[in-house]
């Protein structure tokens, strides 16, 4: 779902029509084959696929109004071509096309739907890496010579996703992440287009900057103010300009615009026994139904938020060695704040202790200014079955808490997450019943953060 190239740019310059034989004319020891597949409008077109109803209907999945949570989350083609954005309100949506069918969101049905196509992908390379429910590389170095072309190997993997699963996806074709990611953006939906040595100063150095992966507003207004406004120009800035502007991230920038990103597709799928797990943190968050102004009711999501976090930590086998909290106010600005912990813990009762703390302590509660949105993080991960040191009096206390969260997730695996709720996340009636692990979906870690 990340943007794609312009419009304009795709329409002035054609794709090159080469043979993906000779796409990456190298010595063997240097070719390497890197599909970026992503399925196209992922919720809407899940949602077409579930009900047939649905398909040539102008169809947004968006969030509960009632809830504060009225936004578009993903559309059809058919909303898309009255002008439909991704994060506009829904009332703007309903101007655009007052026939617009909303649908709610259904994250577990998402996330199955993900694990189905990644399963498709396992088929033909061991070497999947998401990036987001809807995305993923894959490395089919090995796997070409098995199925005679890599654009062969391709065009196969996006039949197959469309007769079993009913959605489409865009796939780039390249040597490197970076060039296939651009090339899954730069033409859709259900289309392969091929990055290759010979082709991409004609295709991506012509596209804006803001089309390269991890270049966003701040960055993209940054490089326009050196009069950098294509991917091209980003390749051909002297590095060091580009070090003196943004540090190591601009060093990053001008490999990934001149095509020397060397990153290894990473094997990582939780649901997949003997694949690497490269979670770096956990965390989740959420827009309250109302404005926090009161440390009850900020204690109540607080304790929510961090019952996920922990659950979820659990069942990665994981402890974390730092807490943190992110706050958005009403008038939209937020801050970061964060905590070393004294020792790694999984259990919700320290997790959410730590981070009420933070927020009590360096972000006092004001009526002049309330909170409209919470995150609650873990992070400098540990695994849970590594020996940590425990201060002599804490061994015992931690224990207990993670010996009664394992029978309290147990209960919940069986009967549901909301059938066990600690006390203080029910004060606040509103969001009596929220499950917020349920409905969580997990976002991918960038190479570095905007």
């Amino acid at each position: 779902m990340a943007s794609a190239a312009s419009a304009a740019s795709a329409a002035a310059v054609p794709v090159a029509a080469a043979s993906t034989a000779a796409a990456f004319p190298r010595a063997p020891s240097e070719c390497h084959y890197i599909l970026h597949c992503d399925m196209n409008n992922f919720y809407a077109s899940v949602e077409q696929a579930r009900n047939p109803k649905l398909q040539g209907l102008p169809v947004v999945v968006g969030g509960n109004e009632e809830k504060r949570h009225g936004i578009v989350l993903a559309k059809s083609n058919e909303a898309k071509a009255f002008g439909i954005k991704t994060a506009e309100t829904l009332w703007q949506a309903r101007k655009k096309c007052p026939e617009l069918i909303v649908v709610p969101p259904d994250f577990h049905l998402y996330l199955h739907y993900s694990a189905l196509a990644r399963e498709i992908y396992y088929r033909y390379t061991d070497l999947v890496e998401p990036f987001g429910p809807d995305e993923a590389w894959l490395d089919i170095t090995n796997s070409v010579q098995l199925f005679g072309s890599a654009e062969a190997l391709a065009a196969e993997i996006g039949a197959c996703v469309k007769a079993e699963l009913g959605v489409t996806i865009s796939i780039g074709l390249s040597w490197n992440k970076i060039f296939a990611k651009f090339g899954s953006d730069y033409k859709k939906p259900d289309a392969i287009t091929v990055i290759n040595r010979d082709n991409y100063r004609d295709i991506v150095w012509r596209a804006p900057v803001r089309s390269l992966l991890y270049v966003g507003r701040a960055t993209e207004r940054k490089l326009v103010d050196m009069g950098i406004r294509s991917i091209g120009e980003l390749a051909l800035e002297p590095p060091e300009n580009l070090r003196k502007r943004f540090g190591v991230v601009g060093l990053t920038l001008s490999m990934f615009a001149r095509g020397e990103d060397t990153a290894p597709v990473k094997s990582y799928d939780p649901d997949r026994k003997g694949v690497s797990r490269t979670i770096k943190s956990y965390g989740n968050g959420l827009t309250a139904p109302h404005d926090i102004v009161t440390a009850r009711d900020a204690r109540a999501l607080v304790y929510l938020l961090a019952e996920s976090v922990s659950q979820r930590m659990r069942e990665g086998g994981a402890r974390a060695r730092t807490v943190g909290i992110w706050i958005r106010y009403a008038t939209l600005d937020g801050c970061n704040r964060q905590v070393k912990l004294d020792a790694a813990t999984n259990a919700t009762a320290l997790v959410a202790r730590a981070a009420w703390e933070l927020l009590e302590a360096n972000e006092p509660l004001d009526e002049s200014r309330p909170i409209r949105a919470l995150s609650v993080r873990a992070s400098d991960l540990v695994m849970s079955d590594e020996p940590e040191q425990l201060a002599l009096f804490e061994t015992d206390r931690h224990r207990e808490l993670e010996e009664l969260d394992a029978t309290i997730d147990v209960l919940r695996k069986r009967y549901g997450n909301t059938v066990v709720q600690r006390g203080i996340e029910m004060v606040d009636q509103s969001l009596d019943g929220t499950d917020i692990k349920r409905d969580n979906v997990v976002h991918p870690t960038g190479v570095f953060n905007q």
